[in-house]
């Protein structure tokens, strides 16, 4: 299997205070890699040092198995029949405030598109597979946050990298806009090939698309595994959102327990497992409840993550 990312004991120091420290972190091609931490636990710092935005105190690390950005040469940033380790990896992180808000978003990325030296007729298939083909004459500042989120992940598209950093992606936006967002990284993935480094600290969005974790606590990485892994840890649960979710949860209390039920809402939690999904669901609907969501969860991540780095 490629490596993607590979860091050894990389490390970042403000003064005498270390912010990341002796980080061993190991991404696989095709890996959706969670990053997660509490708020001032150093991934943002740790992300700056791997795009070469920072200087790392200490360590080193990797791009594909090739040299780091410190030992690559002065013109590595041109491609190379795409297989330059630079231009594999470069501009992968492109907030949503990197764009030029009083021009369009066409226009925006054509001035990337100038300063990477990518190809400007890729500008309309971008646009398009990130869902903002309709949309590229309208200016950028007219979008809402989501959709400026996807325009700097359209930016960052340009080149065909192979390697994306996403920093804290979906924050801040509705529940429509983390969908899409969550949708279009899934996308990303599996129809382009990308390898995702995410960094949140929504620990339920993470969970419904990473395939691998790495927790961070007080710039230290105190661990690395697998999405299976953790959901094998936690409490299988399905969420329902029902039209009536009175009636639906008498309805699901006599089929399940009362004390199987939680609601909130027009959305009811209900402490089952995924296989009794089809069922409850028929139950709802013969009786006249329109269900307009159903899916399962699990409460894995989030009690790991405090047994490892406390509440």
């Amino acid at each position: 299997m490629e490596t993607v990312l590979k860091t050894v004991g990389l490390s970042k120091k403000y003064g005498s205070r270390y912010v990341v420290r002796g980080v061993n972190m190991t991404i696989n091609k095709g890996d959706i890699y969670g990053f997660i931490g509490k708020n001032g636990a150093g991934k943002t710092t740790f992300m700056r040092v791997i795009l070469g935005l920072s200087e790392p105190t200490e360590g080193s690390f990797e791009l594909f198995g090739g040299i780091s950005r410190e030992e690559a040469p002065a013109d590595a940033a041109a491609p190379d029949n795409g297989q330059n380790v630079l231009w594999r990896w470069q501009w992968r992180a492109m907030a949503a405030s990197a764009t030029v808000l009083k021009i369009t978003a066409k226009e925006n990325m054509k001035r990337f598109a100038l300063l990477k030296g990518a190809d400007a007729n890729s500008i309309d298939g971008i646009l398009e597979f990130v869902g903002l083909g309709d949309v590229g004459n309208k200016k950028a500042g007219k979008f809402s946050l989501g959709m400026k989120q996807r325009l700097g992940i359209a930016v960052a598209l340009l080149g065909d990298p192979e390697f994306l950093v996403l920093d804290e992606p979906v924050n801040g936006l509705d529940p429509a806009g983390m969908k899409e967002v969550r949708d279009l990284i899934v996308k990303l993935n599996k129809e382009r090939g990308i390898t995702v480094l995410i960094s949140s600290h929504l620990l339920d969005e993470l969970s419904k698309i990473v395939t691998r974790y790495g927790i961070i606590n007080n710039g230290v990485l105190v661990d690395e595994l697998g999405a299976a892994e953790i959901k094998a840890r936690g409490e299988c649960k399905l969420r329902i959102v029902a039209d009536d979710a009175e009636k639906a949860a008498e309805l699901l209390k006599n089929a399940v327990g009362e004390a199987a039920i939680t609601v909130n809402g027009h959305a009811i939690e209900i402490s089952v497992g995924a296989e009794r999904s089809a069922e409850l669901n028929k139950l709802l609907v013969q009786n006249g409840v329109a269900v307009s969501a159903l899916y399962v969860t699990t409460d894995g991540l989030e009690k790991y993550f405090i047994e490892r780095v406390g509440g």
